[in-house]
């Protein structure tokens, strides 16, 4: 799995965990609602260190959290790929 795709996934998770819809994020994170769109649906695939900080303030948990799964710790490296 890229880390692209690990991204999406744990947003989604999230977002359903949370049974937060996109929009409700947005409001919650101010990150624009076409920002996670793109990010969501592979519009945008290399999204910066301080949407994904927004992104996990708006979700009520650190970055650290975010990244702190199986997938990411099982993610090899991508460079040359």
């Amino acid at each position: 799995m890229k880390t692209y795709s690990a991204v999406k996934e744990r947003l989604l998770g999230l977002l359903g965990e949370r049974r937060m819809s996109v929009h409700a994020l947005a409001i919650a994170s101010s990150v624009p609602p076409s920002t996670i769109k793109n990010i969501l649906y592979g519009k945008s695939v290399n999204p910066g260190v301080v949407t994904l900080k927004m992104l996990c303030d708006g979700l009520g948990i650190s970055i650290a959290e975010f990244f702190d799964t199986d997938v990411f710790r099982a993610l090899g490296e991508e460079i040359g790929e």
